[in-house]
């Protein structure tokens, strides 16, 4: 088992900080390229890009808070994902 990071898109300033714990809600798309996942920090605070890999967790803890000028990405650290292949 491993931690894994996943960076998600913020939009206001201040709605999570480095350190806190957060929980995340799972998406299904359907798409051409097979099954992709996006997760939401609660409640609808920040959301990630589309990923093949599902995430067997949905509660991690707020890595980092980096401000791209106009929106902010916010990194989350799952512990225990299973390593990948």
């Amino acid at each position: 088992m491993a931690d894994r990071d996943l960076d998600f898109r913020m939009e206001r300033a201040g709605l999570v900080e480095e350190g806190q714990h957060v929980t995340m809600t799972e998406s299904v798309l359907k798409t051409l390229s097979g099954t992709m996942y996006y997760y939401t920090i609660n409640d609808a605070i920040a959301m990630s890009n589309n990923t093949p890999v599902r995430l067997q967790h949905l509660e991690g803890t707020v890595k980092s808070v980096v401000d791209e000028g106009s929106v902010y990405t916010v990194t989350v650290t799952i512990s225990g994902e299973p390593d990948e292949v």
